[in-house]
């Protein structure tokens, strides 16, 4: 093994003795790990330079992947350490350099439950078909709902499930259903094509690890509306901003019909941010948005603005705001009021319903 293979299996190794979620790698930095939502330099190990960072680069890709990193001056790849951990990889060019982040993905998928997730997503695992959307600003455990809830799928029943990601994050081992898991760049060109060519390969339910584009959200709610049990992310901040996104998403003249068929497939969705607890560790808080007929109608109507307003009034039907998942989160001393209030997307709104 390699001095550079050493110090990259030292990384790796300390990135996990210290349960960070990310490793970054840039000039003029020490090694940097993401602990709890804070960055933590290891200043024990060496400043970083740009020999050192390539070098290390180098160490974990193909000649193929080299090529591609400096012709197209990034790259996305996923990495096996020693099969104790996945690690989803993007090396890019800063200032002429190669930086390098690492999203840590743990070799078990972790349930519903473990993660700490509303009780109704079980419910949404029972479906046959619908649209059900895992939203949220990025790193916020969206791809790893996404991945538990597929997995519940494997454990319950006999499906075909077809997952197409950029790149492949957690490895799924098959137990009553057939999982089929393809990488974009690797095993297809793009989400939409793999998507398209899904509703030929006999699948129950697909999961798309993000909507793209247009062509991308409307192959999946035609695969919502034939049958399938379609699931997937968007970076949104809420269900209401979810749905205008998609929308808007598509010309003017299409926006009507996309109104209908999202109002006839979407099921539910969840918003997601993942809090510092305080004893450690982080917790998540969420919105949740069932899909019941207030809310079709809404979404028909183009009433969407109204959608905050019935997901507060939903709490029978499983129904949360966010603020309120915040205010819980603040009454039941997880996590602290400043932290909560950080991430509330109508401050006056959460401080109330704290007391405050």
């Amino acid at each position: 093994m390699s001095t550079t293979e050493e110090e990259l299996n030292d990384l790796l190794f300390t990135t996990l003795k210290e349960n960070a979620s990310d490793l970054h790698l840039s000039v003029g930095r020490y090694p940097t790990l993401r602990v709890d939502g804070s960055l933590l330099p290891l200043t024990q190990k060496p400043i970083l330079n740009g020999e050192m960072i390539e070098k290390i680069a180098t160490a974990f890709i193909t000649s193929e992947q080299k090529e591609m990193l400096f012709r197209e001056r990034e790259l996305d790849l996923a990495y096996d350490f020693k099969g104790k951990a996945r690690f989803r990889v993007n090396m890019y060019f800063n200032q002429g350099a190669i930086a390098i982040a690492l999203r840590l993905i743990t070799a078990k998928v972790r349930t519903i439950d473990e993660l700490g997730l509303p009780s109704i997503l079980h419910r949404f695992t029972d479906l046959k078909q619908g649209f059900f959307l895992v939203v949220g600003p990025s790193g916020n455990g969206k791809s790893t709902t996404l991945a538990a809830m597929v997995d519940e799928i494997n454990h319950k029943r006999a499906e075909h499930i077809i997952t197409i990601e950029d790149p492949v994050e957690y490895i799924f081992e098959q137990d009553l259903s057939i999982i089929n898991q393809r990488e974009v760049g690797r095993d297809t060109i793009s989400f939409h094509g793999a998507l398209r060519a899904s509703l030929r390969e006999d699948p129950n339910v697909i999961m798309v690890g993000e909507m793209r584009d247009a062509e991308t959200m409307s192959t999946a709610i035609t695969a919502a509306e034939t049958g399938h049990l379609v699931l997937s992310t968007l970076h949104t901040n809420n269900a209401s901003q979810t749905i205008d996104r998609i929308i808007d998403s598509f010309p003017a003249e299409q926006q009507d019909q996309v109104r209908a068929q999202l109002a006839a497939t979407l099921v539910g969705a969840i918003s997601e941010r993942l809090l510092p607890r305080i004893r450690g560790g982080r917790i998540p808080a969420y919105e949740i948005m069932v899909a019941n007929s207030a809310v079709k109608s809404l979404i028909r109507e183009n009433k969407v603005h109204q959608l905050d307003l019935v997901i507060e009034t939903g709490a029978e039907e499983g129904m949360i705001s966010l603020n309120r998942s915040l205010a819980n989160l603040v009454k039941s001393g997880e996590v602290t009021l400043s932290a909560a209030e950080l991430y509330s997307l109508n401050r006056k709104e959460f401080l109330a319903l704290v007391g405050k």
